[in-house]
């Protein structure tokens, strides 16, 4: 609960090749989604599973098995409980969660799939690491548009609304498309700033993007030291950058609050896709941070974490 800071519900682990005799996962949950109307949850991890749980009780519902790799990216199409998951095994699956049953997969990518994306149409995002692309899959038509513009591994990607998407690089730039352009329509290069890394000047990772929906507000996330909140200029084709949240740690995820009162940081001491270096002061946590109004030209009060 997020205005108290309580713990709602706590599901325990068990031994991977245990998962029917216990409810929770047997390894790492690397991602986790909620249907519109808040009736499933869906969690996916390390170990190929999909887990669909009634969001209000808890209760395990059913596994989808199917991937070949680690859960990646989950995502409910809105305003139905058709599901989208993403894997290391570099492909897209869809799933019928009232039905409890497989639909189709999806073939493209030539590297895992960092993250994923949906909204109300029949369709996804996905951002596929070190392939270099970002794609946009069209369930109905069976095909699909390719995106390029970073340098770098892509490593986050999330929807603004039906026709315009944000990702990030860990060559440092943030990226904001349009679904009918294949090449970036503003690109904030070293959007972080730089790191002096073994005595090189390396940009900061971008590690996590968030998008208030339906708005032009935007936020990032790295390890530099504080969270980015960005305007998108008019007609989607600037990134403006209005102020710096700080925060230590790598900021390995982000989410609006619906009504955009709130943002969610999921914070670790390192970074979410490999163990390449350690932030001893850094705390795992889930930081929410207040935002004073639901305009972009918000300003946050300080945050709170819990």
């Amino acid at each position: 609960e997020v205005d108290s800071g309580r713990r709602l519900c706590v599901v325990p682990g068990g031994k991977k090749g245990t998962e029917e005799q216990h409810m929770g996962h047997a390894s790492q949950v690397l991602c986790m989604a909620i249907s519109s109307d808040g009736k499933y949850l869906a969690t996916g991890d390390r170990n190929k599973l999909i887990m669909i749980w009634d969001a209000a009780t808890c209760k395990r519902l059913h596994i989808f098995t199917g991937h070949r790799d680690a859960v990646s990216g989950l995502s409910f199409r809105k305003g139905t409980h058709q599901l989208y998951s993403a894997s290391h095994d570099r492909c897209v699956k869809v799933w019928d969660v009232a039905e409890n049953a497989y639909v189709e997969t999806l073939f493209g990518h030539q590297d895992i799939i960092t993250g994923l994306d949906s909204l109300s149409r029949e369709c996804c995002v996905t951002a596929g690491g070190r392939d270099g692309t970002v794609r946009l899959w069209k369930i109905p038509e069976e095909s699909q548009l390719v995106f390029s513009g970073h340098q770098g591994s892509i490593d986050c990607i999330q929807l603004i609304n039906e026709e315009h998407m944000v990702s990030g690089a860990d060559d440092g730039s943030l990226a904001l498309w349009g679904l009918t352009k294949k090449k970036p329509l503003a690109l904030a290069r070293q959007a972080h700033g730089e790191q002096d890394a073994q005595g090189l000047q390396r940009p900061y990772w971008i590690s996590a993007v968030a998008a208030l929906r339906s708005s032009d507000l935007l936020a990032s996330g790295s390890h530099s030291g504080s969270v980015k909140l960005w305007k998108c200029g008019e007609g989607f084709r600037k990134l403006e950058h209005l102020l710096d949240i700080p925060l230590v740690g790598f900021v390995n995820s982000l989410k609006f609050s619906a009504a955009g009162d709130f943002l969610v940081a999921g914070i670790g001491q390192e970074h979410r896709l490999g163990r390449w270096w350690r932030i001893k002061e850094a705390k795992n946590s889930i930081c929410i941070i207040p935002l004073k109004q639901k305009t972009t030209a918000s300003s946050p009060e300080s945050p709170g974490s819990s």
